[in-house]
């Protein structure tokens, strides 16, 4: 089959034939539609999860994925031959990943059923960034009417974060660094946009909000700049970030990709409830390219890899 793997860590990905993964007690075999990339795809060839997992190589890439079960092992009783499923494919050993035309992936592992509204190609881009915006949003604890500020509003986390937090009648503050940024994060439902780049953005928000702010959602910034941000929250408020730069009074969030998270996701969805941001589709052959402008902080928003777009 042909996947996306790199050959030891630090390595550049590339294109390649391996052999189709074979199924193992407890898993099911699933003929992926399509992947979505994040940032954590490369952080794993680097070797963010080496001290903590077993690996093997050559390491098969990626974590998000949607696809068709196309065979189950006995005793497997969560999904049948032909179940359409989404969600994140990474288990051990890592490097078994969603890179590629197949995958075998636990039956316990965060997969769920996908969402029926949508093509599987759209899907693949939910997983990791739909339910990090559902989960830190949990965690906020905002309600309506309650002001949040989100910054890294214009990617994937971000999108999903405004749209969730809009439904729930919560006052969002995006950012953006250009008209073309502000018209889709307000596209999305975001009640304000401030440009971040005309002035300092915690100058600016304490302007328009000089008594303060509820809650914050960092998905970029540096130590320095997030403890500048948190200043502007009220008290018994919240501040988030993915970025592991929080102190004491603030919180560092990591996702737990739970089938729960999941199938909220779906029934938003299928409601019609949430715009799925994707920037671009590629193909697996352009997924190294993809990775490299990754790395650089070049791409902006999510970026899809199509594998089956037939399924």
């Amino acid at each position: 089959m042909k996947a996306v793997a790199a050959s030891s860590f630090k390595a550049i990905p590339a294109l390649t034939e391996l052999p189709e993964p074979v199924l193992k007690p407890g898993t099911v075999r699933i003929r992926l539609a399509a992947a979505g990339l994040n940032p954590f795809d490369w952080k794993m060839v680097d070797g963010i999860l080496k001290d903590h997992m077993q690996h093997v190589f050559p390491l098969i890439l990626g974590v998000d994925g949607a696809g068709v079960v196309e065979e189950t092992a006995a005793g497997v009783t969560r999904f049948k031959k032909g179940d359409r499923v989404y969600g994140q494919m990474l288990h051990e050993p890592v490097g078994e990943g969603s890179y590629a035309e197949y995958v075998v992936v636990p039956e316990d592992a965060a997969i769920s059923l996908a969402p029926e509204s949508i093509p599987l190609t759209e899907a693949a881009a939910v997983p990791t960034a739909g339910m990090t915006a559902l989960q830190m949003l949990d965690r906020s604890g905002l309600q309506k009417g309650q002001t949040l500020l989100i910054v890294g509003a214009t990617g994937g986390v971000g999108s999903f974060a405004i749209q969730l937090a809009a439904a729930r009648g919560i006052h969002v503050i995006a950012t953006a660094s250009s008209p073309e940024k502000a018209a889709q994060v307000k596209g999305y439902g975001a009640a304000e946009v401030i440009d971040y780049k005309s002035a300092p953005l915690e100058e600016q928000v304490k302007s328009l909000y000089p008594d303060g702010i509820d809650g914050l959602i960092d998905l970029v910034s540096n130590k320095e700049t997030f403890g500048r941000l948190t200043a502007l929250v009220r008290k018994n408020g919240a501040a988030l970030t993915t970025m592991f730069v929080a102190g004491v009074k603030e919180q560092n969030f990591e996702t737990n990709g739970t089938p729960a998270s999941l199938d909220a996701l779906s029934t938003i969805i299928d409601a019609g409830g949430l715009q799925i941001p994707i920037d671009k589709k590629i193909t697996l052959g352009q997924a190294a390219a993809a990775i490299a402008e990754s790395r650089e902080r070049k791409s902006k928003g999510k970026t899809i890899i199509e594998i089956n777009d037939q399924l």
